[in-house]
């Protein structure tokens, strides 16, 4: 038998294929969409209905996904550079939205319930809430990089209290923009048949694409999120680093919390957002990205927020209640950590390595 019987052939490019980190949400979006194909077909309908003042616009349940998953996508975004530097997750984000939309409400109406006319232009209202959100995420930033705190437990102080500083910012009062252009936003643009939220995402992702590619900004985050001594080491500096990507997770809290307002021109402050960081949390997961920091894919984050949102649109459609949909989240974090686990990794990489060789061992035999 040759020597070189029992090693797989070089030119074999299937396996560094499945190896690559975006394979685990194509994967999960495989299976989702094989599902729903199955179960019910007209899923993938995509019709040409209409708005309530009659503008063309597309409807159906893969409109849909891409509407609402553009929000989780958008948090996606500053929460895999927030985990890839800190190896930890803001839980706070959800709570932070509300107070986001509930400044931009204050600025836009005053001290006013329902004013006939804004207070101010819309984008000073969004500037002004964007601010907000980032001396917020600064807030964050600094119990985790300076005072060493966990990122869980620092963003606690946040995720407990936010809703009602969002409740305090307008006196417990629920304002109503009449102004119907405020409503563009998170709907549709006259005109334009995509959903906004999602042609503001696209924007949102490619500002970031842009950021990353022509600044170091990803090669810091990785490299402090790898080992903060070595990096240290090498002329960074690892506080600066990660409070810079808390205050970008607050960029991107400002931006949905925009288009949470502007869906229904008002707020609820104790359902605005809700659940929405287990989501952004599950879209990292699920793009394969390490929660102890490190590397990290966006483009693979991205793909898991809209897999998320495919995954409670498909539980929606087989009218399983919004209560519960937690619960099947919840099964889906315990199976990717489960598949994350460097012993269950490394186990699958041998069975992989084993059967690879079996099957050359028999085609050569």
């Amino acid at each position: 038998m040759p020597s070189n019987a029992l090693k797989p052939p070089k030119n074999s490019k299937m396996p560094g294929i499945f190896r690559h980190q975006i394979m685990i949400p194509i994967a999960a979006l495989v299976l989702l969409a094989l599902f729903n194909l199955i179960a019910d077909p007209s899923f993938f309908k995509i019709t040409m209905g209409q708005t309530s003042n009659g503008d063309p616009v597309l409807t159906g349940q893969l409109i849909t996904i891409i509407d609402y998953g553009s929000e989780v996508a958008i948090l996606a975004l500053g929460m895999t550079l927030v985990t890839a530097s800190s190896g930890g997750q803001d839980i706070s984000v959800g709570a932070a939205c509300a107070i986001a939309g509930s400044v931009l409400l204050r600025v836009l109406c005053g001290t006013e319930t329902s004013p006939e006319k804004l207070h101010a232009p819309i984008i000073v209202g969004f500037l002004v809430s964007m601010l907000v959100a980032m001396i917020f995420g600064a807030f964050n930033g600094a119990l985790v990089a300076f005072f060493k705190i966990q990122p869980m437990v620092a963003t606690l102080i946040l995720f407990t209290a936010g809703r009602s500083i969002a409740a305090w910012v307008n006196h417990n009062q629920l304002p109503n923009v009449n102004e119907p252009s405020f409503g563009y936003f998170g709907s549709y643009i006259p005109g334009i048949p995509i959903p906004t939220p999602f042609c503001i995402a696209l924007l949102c992702f490619l500002v970031t694409f842009l950021i990353l590619k022509f600044t170091t900004l990803g090669l810091y985050v990785q490299s402090v999120g790898i080992n903060e001594k070595t990096s240290r080491l090498n002329g960074l500096n690892p506080e600066m680093i990660k409070l810079m990507t808390y205050v970008f997770l607050g960029i991107c809290v400002a931006v949905t919390g925009f288009i949470k307002v502007s869906r229904l021109s008002t707020i609820n402050y104790s359902v605005v957002a809700k659940d929405i960081e287990m989501d952004a949390i599950l879209a990292v997961a699920l793009g394969g990205n390490a929660l102890s920091g490190g590397k990290f894919s966006m483009s693979s984050s991205i793909l898991g927020a809209y897999v998320i949102q495919f995954l409670t649109t498909t539980l929606y459609k087989f009218d399983v209640k919004s209560d519960a949909l937690p619960a099947y989240k919840a099964v889906v974090v315990i199976i990717l950590v489960i598949m994350s686990a460097p012993a269950v990794r490394e186990k699958l990489s041998q069975l992989g390595k084993k059967l690879r060789a079996e099957k050359h061992t028999a085609e050569s035999a």
